[in-house]
């Protein structure tokens, strides 16, 4: 192992991992400190394994709905013990799969927990021992960890957050959710559909806040068609878990209530970690809780950068990757970097039926000063959703009416996620409505929908 470097990274997670090897097939001599799982929180606590367990559920439910489809099975049961494993079993697949992908970029990985210095220097801490190294740049890439409401601790027995939630060792009879992001949906999903009761407490008008309304609407619809409870508009006072479960105290419009369930998930967004990471030492600014950053990644102390959760862009792990990839090549002194554009990035939560958005909503278009045009097409429509039993939500567009701009775009339905690239793609390109009216989408896709709703916009729909 060297002590001297062209980059060192801190922390191994989408950020981390995917800016070390752009470093090194860049030429740059790169090391990675992890203090945990290579992959980081994505690949071993959050975006990899639970979408193993939104499969295991949906396949439960798909089994469970087999008379739809004309097929007759037995009674189905979920073991819960074994979709905890094949997540876990996925998860650390995956993470000797980034082991692998150092090892052909000869990146090398330095266990424990690193911390910056001034000068250029990390110093990495293992089971009591520091060691220094030195890098002409460093990159802090320490992701986020689940926020803590301070009237809602979270003990890891009765009181978790997404880690505990994915490691039960007993399904819960009955959970209550606090938050109904993307976490939280996705969770309550995976819960529901194995038979645990869910309750979801969110403190906004709409579940998943940050979508477009109708998105929101449409997913609170179905998830109370699934028996799951919804308290908008509403908070989570307290909870007691003195006795064998917990009993929380909920602030609604129509009053307190107590609602009693085995477990409380708190899934109240996330926070950036850091603290204790060496940043007032080095002098490096912080502001409202996130590392403050250029266009580039750049702090305000040369030669130091930060990328992914712990800086202002969203929370994602694709949005981390690509700023990795953006401040490396900056480094490198590639010609042509530019800054990410942050209104084009695609959000996807993978609950049953999965959401996908991306730009503006219909409601920010407005607010932004635009006349818009606005295009629906429902997946009840859809031949493709019709024969696949899944013909539940819709793909919604809207458009500049002046120069025909693709604004936004918002799907909810089955495997919408897989979609919104076609968007992201188009309006990173300046792609107008007509264009996508006049492009042939195949036929029979849920693809298709996206041309549909375009050309609902433009007064111009065929099935509808």
């Amino acid at each position: 192992m060297a002590s001297q470097y062209d980059l060192i990274i801190i922390g191994s997670g989408p950020g981390g991992y995917v800016a070390a090897i752009r470093a090194s097939q860049l030429g740059l001599k790169t090391a990675i400190v992890e203090k945990e799982s290579l992959g980081g929180i994505c690949l071993n606590w959050g975006c990899i394994p639970t979408k193993a367990l939104l499969k295991s559920a949906q396949v439960f439910q798909y089994i469970n709905h087999a008379k739809d489809y004309g097929i007759t099975v037995g009674n189905a049961e979920a073991d819960f013990g074994a979709v905890i494993k094949r997540s876990r079993d996925v998860a650390n697949g995956m993470s000797k799969g980034v082991n692998f992908l150092m090892k052909k970029n000869k990146i090398d990985i330095i266990e424990g927990a690193g911390r910056v210095k001034p000068g250029k220097k990390v110093e990495v801490e293992k089971d009591g021992k520091k060691t220094e190294y030195t890098a002409t740049n460093i990159i802090i890439a320490t992701g986020g960890r689940a926020r803590q409401l301070p009237n809602v601790p979270i003990d890891g027995q009765k009181v978790i957050e997404y880690r505990k939630a994915m490691s039960l060792e007993k399904q819960p009879k009955s959970l209550l959710v606090i938050g109904s992001g993307a976490i939280g949906v996705e969770f309550a999903y995976v819960y529901a559909s194995m038979g645990t009761k869910v309750t979801i407490v969110e403190f906004m008008p709409n579940v998943v806040p940050v979508e477009d309304e109708e998105i929101s609407k449409e997913l609170a619809k179905q998830y109370k068609k699934m028996g799951i409870d919804i308290h908008l508009n509403s908070s989570v006072e307290k909870v007691d878990t003195s006795g064998a479960g917990c009993v929380s105290t909920v602030k609604t419009p129509s009053g307190e209530i107590k609602i009693e369930t085995d477990i409380v998930l708190s899934a109240a967004g996330v926070v950036a970690n850091i603290e204790n990471i060496g940043l007032e030492e080095t002098g490096i600014k912080v502001e409202k809780g996130k590392i403050t950053t250029d266009d580039y990644y750049q702090t305000n102390i040369p030669g130091y950068y930060a990328i992914g959760d712990v800086t202002k862009g969203q929370a994602l792990a694709h949005v981390a990757s690509a700023e990795g990839i953006i401040c490396v090549e900056k480094i490198a002194g590639q010609p042509h970097v530019h800054p990410l554009n942050y209104n084009n990035i695609p959000g996807c939560t993978y609950c049953t039926p999965e959401i996908a958005s991306v730009g503006y909503t219909e409601k920010a278009a407005k607010e932004a000063g635009y006349e818009v045009k606005v295009g629906k097409f429902p997946f009840s429509a859809s031949g493709k959703a019709k024969a696949a039993g899944t013909p539940e939500g819709f793909v919604k567009v809207i458009f500049d009416a002046k120069y025909g701009e693709w604004l936004g775009a918002h799907m909810i339905g089955t495997n919408v996620t897989e979609m919104i690239a076609e968007v992201v793609v188009a309006r990173n390109l300046e792609t107008t409505g007509h264009e996508i009216v006049k492009s042939v989408h195949p036929h029979p896709t849920m693809s298709e929908a996206i041309m549909e709703a375009a050309a609902a916009a433009y007064g111009e729909v065929i099935h509808l």
